[in-house]
């Protein structure tokens, strides 16, 4: 009897990506790396790339305990990239404590990550408020009814005031929903390709300016 492959030996041979890939000229990258960003973002809209805006923020602790999880990128503009959640949750704690993160976007499809490390500081509030109203009503009342990650006995009986809260009161936003600010220090992009198996190229901030260096894969 032929032995059944092992885990290892079946997730080796899982097609890594299926399908072209795009190509990325690097001697055609623009100057700020948030122009780029965008540039793969639309195109990653374009072809359709499933949820997109999916992204990794790792955070620290003051005593260097790592974190990590998934969620919506919110925006990218000039100076920043964008992200929102409850200040009084485990990110808000790392990010008082520690205020940097890692970030990571992953496009399987077009076999594409971006990394992004930077400073994070609050946005203004008028934009947290803005974001909080933009979701659902209940997703707006499961962010108001308790604390984020702790324990729950009666989810109910937790959320049924909150949604009577958002119900009566349509504009109301916590006071800890935070729009949150990533500052970019480091910005790098990486897209798999047939031939050269991986292009590298990262943007790193030297005395306020951009200097763009290719990595070995």
């Amino acid at each position: 009897m032929t032995p059944s492959p092992s885990l290892r030996d079946r997730l080796r041979a899982l097609p890594v990506f299926p399908g072209e890939l795009p190509r990325f000229d690097t001697d055609a990258a623009p100057a700020d790396p948030l122009g780029l960003l965008v540039e793969w973002l639309e195109f990653a809209l374009e072809a359709g790339v499933a949820q997109p805006h999916a992204m990794s923020i790792a955070t620290a602790s003051c005593g260097g305990g790592p974190s990590n999880r998934i969620l919506l990128l919110k925006d990218v503009d000039a100076g920043a990239v964008w992200f929102a959640s409850l200040s009084t949750g485990p990110k808000g704690a790392d990010l008082a404590d520690n205020p940097r993160a890692a970030l990571v976007l992953y496009w399987r499809e077009q076999g594409r990550q971006v990394r992004i490390t930077g400073a994070v500081e609050r946005g203004p509030r008028d934009v947290s408020e803005r974001d909080f109203l933009q979701r659902s009503p209940s997703a707006r009342a499961r962010a108001i009814a308790g604390r984020q990650s702790e324990p729950v006995e009666d989810f109910e009986a937790h959320l049924a005031p909150a949604r009577e809260l958002v119900a009566a009161h349509p504009e109301h936003v916590p006071d800890a929903w935070t729009a949150y600010r990533v500052i970019p220090d480091s910005v790098e992009f990486w897209q798999a390709e047939r031939e050269r198996d991986q292009v590298r190229l990262r943007y790193l901030r030297v005395r306020g300016e951009w200097d763009k260096q290719l990595l070995w894969p």
